[in-house]
């Protein structure tokens, strides 16, 4: 009978301690819980358009367009092959281009060129005509002013056409030589060597490094 009544008591003490136990954690739930819900409590809430929050959804990526991917990577290679290719054509045109210019300006020049020494042509008797007169003043008569002036504009035509890249030959006492000088007489003359210049009887000039007028010589046999 004793036993029980022991086992009575001992079970009322137990139950009684599960029921504070369930009292207390009941409590601390409550608390957890209503202190969660006054943090994450909104007071205002934002409407977003369907749109945008369409958009706004991460968007699927095929599995062959995602990083890394085979078909990614060969596309990427084709690209390279083909920068490759454009540079290299551009390149090459760039060349091309370049070597027209550089033909351009060298034939433009040779066409100035020819003209230029039409025109020179046309002035080299002026200048003999010049040299002739200045050759026909008497010494005493020089220092007149006439003279004088003659021989001022006749250095002055001179030093305009050496600016220009014209200039005489002056080939007396040089060996003969056909790409400059042209022969039209042949003397006997145990002064000079054989084949030598004598006398240049027409003065003969260069526009830069051409012949403009091949100078009319007499030669020694």
């Amino acid at each position: 009978m004793a036993d029980s009544n022991n086992s009575t008591a001992s079970d009322k003490k137990v139950k009684t301690e599960q029921t504070a136990a369930e009292t207390i954690v009941g409590d601390a739930s409550a608390e957890i819980k209503d202190g969660v819900e006054s943090e994450v409590k909104v007071d205002e809430t934002v409407d977003v358009p369907e749109e945008q929050a369409e958009a706004a959804k991460p968007q699927h990526v095929a599995k062959e367009n995602r990083r890394g991917g085979k078909a990614l990577r060969e596309e990427n290679e084709k690209l390279k092959e083909r920068c490759k290719d454009a540079e290299t054509k551009y390149t090459r045109l760039l060349a091309e281009c370049e070597n027209i210019r550089q033909r351009n300006e060298k034939e433009s020049g040779k066409l100035y060129d020819i003209g230029a020494k039409g025109v020179l042509e046309k002035l080299l008797p002026v200048v003999d005509n010049f040299e002739r007169a200045m050759a026909a003043i008497p010494d005493e008569d020089k220092d007149r002013p006439f003279e004088l002036g003659v021989a001022n504009i006749y250095k002055q035509l001179m030093t305009s056409l050496e600016s220009i890249g014209v200039k005489p030959m002056d080939c007396a006492g040089e060996q003969f030589d056909p790409t400059f000088h042209n022969a039209v007489m042949h003397v006997e003359d145990d002064n000079y060597e054989e084949n030598v210049i004598v006398e240049e009887m027409q003065k003969g000039y260069m526009y830069k490094d051409q012949v403009l007028r091949f100078s009319m010589v007499k030669v020694a046999n």
